[in-house]
């Protein structure tokens, strides 16, 4: 997962290796941060992007992939 801030809008692009994506897919968890910085994405199961308006909101939405991979990996 990556993201960058340009003024008010954030990027988002997430990566998953191919041996990954039977348990997570790129776009279900670029979707996960997404939703928190107010937007949406979507893209292949191995790689993914999405923007948002709500940068603010950005270092946590990042704290939580690691609980959400966590979740899917189980």
């Amino acid at each position: 997962m990556l993201a960058s801030v340009e003024g008010e809008k954030v990027s988002l692009i997430a990566s998953v290796t191919a041996d990954l994506t039977a348990k997570i897919k790129a776009g279900e968890l670029v979707n996960h941060v997404a939703q928190q910085v107010g937007g949406k994405g979507g893209g292949r199961p191995d790689m993914a992007q999405a923007g948002g308006t709500q940068p603010g909101n950005l270092a946590a939405a990042l704290a939580s992939v690691k609980d959400w991979i966590a979740g899917k990996a189980a």
